[in-house]
């Protein structure tokens, strides 16, 4: 199974930021709704849950180590001390962090949290602010193809694998075709 990698930010009760890689992660409407899966026994729902927000950032292919240190886990004390080696930049509109370089930032504030999936639940947010890296954005001089081969995106194969997307292909949509 293919899925984009994703890194999820929250805040902490103390005011530290929470940083966790998540692939069960998808636009969930045509208009401005993000969602990710997580369990309430994580930080990441309880963090979202408590502060009615969170950030997605989508790491580069280079930035699969952060993204692993960011699944780094707790310490003694109950911090990932790995964070500390992870760059990051202050969110414009939700309180939180994303990681610094990546492609697409979104910013969210909580929406709904649909609990009950298994042990799972889905955490949709209604995305607040979006940026995209310079390279990153659609440009209509320049093919789609050319900007992913220079630009490749980060895919998570589930389980445990990854891999960059460069090349891909125009989809060969039937002719009337509507969403």
């Amino acid at each position: 199974m293919v899925a984009p990698l994703t890194i999820v930010g929250t805040r902490e009760p103390d005011g530290t930021y929470d940083l966790a890689p998540k692939h069960m992660a998808m636009p969930v409407s045509w208009q401005d709704h993000y969602g990710f899966v997580c369990t309430p026994s994580h930080a990441t729902y309880v963090n979202a849950q408590r502060e009615g927000c969170f950030t997605v950032s989508f790491p580069r292919p280079d930035q699969i180590l952060l993204t692993s240190l960011a699944a780094a886990p707790r310490c003694d004390d109950a911090h990932k001390h790995a964070l500390q080696a992870v760059p990051t930049v202050a969110a414009t509109k939700v309180d939180g962090v994303l990681l610094e370089s990546a492609y697409l930032h979104l910013e969210c504030e909580v929406d709904k949290i649909i609990d009950d999936l298994g042990v799972n639940s889905l955490i949709i947010g209604r995305v607040v602010a979006a940026a995209a890296a310079d390279d990153s954005v659609l440009d209509a001089d320049v093919d789609a193809q050319e900007m992913i081969a220079h630009s490749p995106m980060l895919a998570y194969l589930h389980p445990g694998r990854f891999a960059q997307i460069v090349q891909t292909q125009a989809f060969p949509y039937h002719v009337g075709f509507k969403r």
